[in-house]
């Protein structure tokens, strides 16, 4: 297939929809998407931007935001989309990092109106949705500009900032760009294979458009011709209209979506019609083994899994029959080899814990940090994150949690993922957080933190019968010895626990 781009399918398709907001309902055609993503890059040349510059924009999931993206993609930009819950600091920190030269914004987000812009690289400033002091009007000069494709266009990528979970978010520079601005990344074409895009495609990724899966997500399948149902905010039910309404046929999903859906009474969820899906991926977190299960019974084995990260450096992946096979695996290496390796440096048997390496993938950097890029690597070229996990004889993979938050308890090394899975399927459980805290004796003991479903629960009682839900099914020497409650967790739309910040109030 030649030509995976936008611009391909506004002449042969013009009228179809390129993407629908499950909300509103308002569907934009191809051949607008084309029109206004020429704009845009007719406006970012206009403004000096050249090859190769950078820019970023912080808003919520709307109708601009891919607009915005294959406008800056066609410019041959770098482009940032950044974290909608992040505070002023951190958002100038992205823009001095990256050397965004532009910062387009809504509104609706709290820390741009606090940007000091005599203090970052960016020379122009928009907002989409709304009047902002020192901010430009991007609708009202988009709207100046022709229709017309630059006449030096070219291949943009995106750059995705990490999560930040525990520390400042680094940038992720890919080492993956096409030849030409109307072709996809080599890289992407095989995950597209996997994922199974295609100009049928009706594609919903009910998550943040900020965070890389579903951002990429949404860009593939109207690079291959399909239409993207986006949802303005993630609401279970809503979900489940989207997929009947839209006749969805393919999805991604993260594991605490898994957990709401199956909340939702059964009288709900039988209200809506999900037989047109015929895949759906998930990743991000591990799925409790009990969680997966019971949506393989719901949706039937349509249920895919893969492992990846932003940085690239390597994909398992997972088919239901597979999983059920060998549950709690996120599958085997599609992109890269898998090494699991101890704290001496050295390559683990099968079976054994260590950190999760992979080698022969395309390699990557953090912008701006050089001594970060190194780290990631060792002295062979393989390529961590810093998860952690193991593999069977059979060469699945099986994740315990980011070498970071594992406890170490009277010499005894313990992964809170498995224990937050355990506890996560608890019926009056909506969230739960565990990690180590100081213990004189043991040098760290397991503390939950739990969101409840509802807070008045919250006590003593609750608190005994989790540790024994946990006793249960764990070995004794991972339950928590103590449990706290929390109205909200911070947990993001986009599946991530931002353990750390609850971690903190423990340790100072």
């Amino acid at each position: 297939m030649s030509g995976l781009h936008p611009s391909r399918w506004a002449r042969e398709t013009p009228d179809k929809p390129a993407y629908i907001m499950a909300g509103s309902g308002r569907a934009v055609s191809y051949k607008e998407l084309d029109e206004r993503s020429n704009q845009i890059a007719q406006l970012f040349r206009s403004l000096g931007l050249k090859t190769g510059d950078h820019i970023a924009f912080q808003m919520e999931n709307n109708e601009h935001f891919y607009p915005l993206a294959w406008g800056a993609q066609r410019s041959g930009l770098i482009y940032t989309p950044i974290h909608t819950h992040l505070q002023r600091d951190e958002v100038e920190y992205i823009l001095a990092n990256c050397g965004a030269r532009a910062y387009i914004t809504s509104p609706k987000m709290a820390a741009a109106a606090s940007i000091r812009q005599d203090q970052v690289p960016a020379a122009f400033f928009y907002s989409i949705g709304g009047a902002m002091p020192g901010y430009r009007d991007f609708l009202a000069a988009v709207a100046e500009q022709p229709l017309t494709p630059i006449a030096d266009q070219a291949s943009g990528s995106h750059m995705m900032y990490s999560s930040g979970t525990t520390g400042h978010p680094k940038g992720i520079l890919p080492d993956w760009m096409p030849a030409t601005y109307d072709d996809v990344p080599t890289f992407l074409k095989g995950s597209a294979a996997l994922i199974g895009y295609n100009q049928d495609t009706v594609y919903l990724a009910p998550a943040p458009l900020y965070h890389a899966a579903p951002f990429v997500a949404h860009l593939m399948a109207m690079a291959y011709g399909g239409t993207s149902v986006i949802m303005e905010k993630f609401d279970p039910e809503q979900a489940l209209a989207a997929i009947a309404k839209y006749r969805v046929n393919n999805s991604q999903w993260v594991p605490i979506m898994f957990i709401r859906l199956l909340r939702l009474p059964e009288e709900v969820r039988r209200k809506y019609d999900v037989s047109s899906l015929k895949r759906a991926v998930h990743a991000a977190a591990p799925c409790p083994v009990d969680v997966k299960r019971q949506m393989i019974a719901w949706w039937g084995p349509i249920i895919d899994e893969y492992y990846g990260a932003s940085e690239a450096i390597g994909t398992t992946w997972v088919t239901s029959p597979e999983w059920l096979a060998h549950p709690g695996t996120v599958g085997r290496a599609v992109q890269g080899e898998i090494h699991i390796v101890g704290d001496d440096g050295e390559e683990l048997p099968v079976g054994q814990v260590g950190t999760i390496y992979f080698s022969g993938s395309q390699r990557f950097e953090y912008h701006g940090e050089a001594k970060k890029t190194q780290s990631a690597y060792d002295h062979r070229g393989w390529a961590t994150t810093g998860d952690v996990g193991y593999v069977d004889d059979e060469g699945y993979l099986y994740l315990t949690d980011r070498k970071h938050f594992m406890i170490i308890s009277g010499g005894v090394n313990i992964y809170p993922q498995e224990i937050e899975n355990v506890i996560a399927t608890h019926p009056k459980v909506a969230d739960a957080a565990v990690f180590g805290v100081p213990n004189t004796e043991f040098g760290e003991e397991v503390k939950a933190v739990v969101q409840p479903q509802d807070m008045a629960q919250a006590g003593p009682e609750l608190e005994r019968e989790l540790i024994q839900w946990c006793r249960d099914r764990l070995s004794h020497v991972k339950c928590p010895r103590s449990v706290d409650f929390d109205p909200q967790l911070p947990r993001m739309e986009n599946g991530k626990l931002y353990k750390q910040k609850v971690k903190d109030r423990y340790w100072g």
